[in-house]
């Protein structure tokens, strides 16, 4: 009585969904720092940040979103707003609201934020601490109640 017509069918059998995890912090005011630029040094910037290139230092980007893109390759420690990572980092990531790290992200180096999410794929070497403290300079891990040490590679 009731039959679809060949358009709607195929519509419904093509739709297909994917959650995401968390929202992307970027927003279209961020710039990019392209895949061919190598960068030595204290990186600061004034908005939301999304490298695809090589950075060794430290990167200090406070009340904004920073975001190591698939080709990113980063030598530094991080402190941002909010950091999301699909390519490489070698260094200890500190998020005032949270570090994310994507399918392609491998990190080697300690995360720190309220909120951490890891997805299926992510790599990670280091130490979680989601206490939102920032660390004690002098630190002992023998004296860390709070965080956990980890090597952490999810299936894919």
């Amino acid at each position: 009585m009731f039959k679809k017509s060949r358009s709607q069918e195929s519509a419904v059998d093509t739709v297909s969904y994917e959650a995401d995890v968390s929202p992307r912090p970027v927003s279209h005011k961020a710039s990019v720092l392209g895949p061919t630029l190598v960068f030595k040094g204290e990186l600061h910037a004034e908005e939301d940040l999304v490298i695809e290139g090589r950075i060794e230092g430290s990167i200090q980007h406070q009340e904004k979103n920073l975001t190591i893109g698939p080709q990113g390759v980063i030598k530094a420690d991080i402190n941002a707003k909010v950091i999301t990572v699909e390519g490489t980092v070698e260094g200890d990531l500190s998020g005032d609201v949270a570090v994310v790290l994507r399918a392609t992200a491998r990190v080697k180096g300690n995360l720190s934020a309220p909120r951490i999410v890891i997805e299926d794929g992510a790599q990670l070497n280091g130490r979680v601490d989601t206490s939102g403290e920032a660390p004690v300079p002098g630190y002992s891990e023998t004296d860390d109640d709070y965080a956990a040490e980890v090597s952490y590679e999810a299936a894919g």
